[in-house]
């Protein structure tokens, strides 16, 4: 699977070209970004596909200063989990 970034959006193609996974982030606030939805095709479940984007969308919003909060249910558990501030 490749993953091609964009302005708000990763999205994780396989060899047929087709998106299998996506997520998407948007800028709420001056410097805040929240990761408001997380998608993977049920044939990729339980291969880590979504803790990958996660960890992309959070690269690339730190790369603009930015802080990372969360409306998606997985991406909000993700960041609790691993001691972002989310508040």
């Amino acid at each position: 699977m490749e993953f091609k970034i964009s302005e708000n959006e990763i999205n994780g193609i396989n060899e047929k070209g087709e998106v299998m996974a996506r997520i998407t982030y948007k800028q709420i606030e001056d410097g805040v970004y929240n990761i408001d939805h997380t998608f993977v095709d049920e044939s990729l479940r339980g291969q880590k596909i979504a803790q990958k984007l996660v960890e992309l969308a959070i690269k690339e919003i730190e790369k603009k200063n930015g802080k990372v909060v969360a409306t998606c249910s997985y991406a909000r558990h993700y960041l609790e989990k691993h001691g972002y501030d989310i508040a």
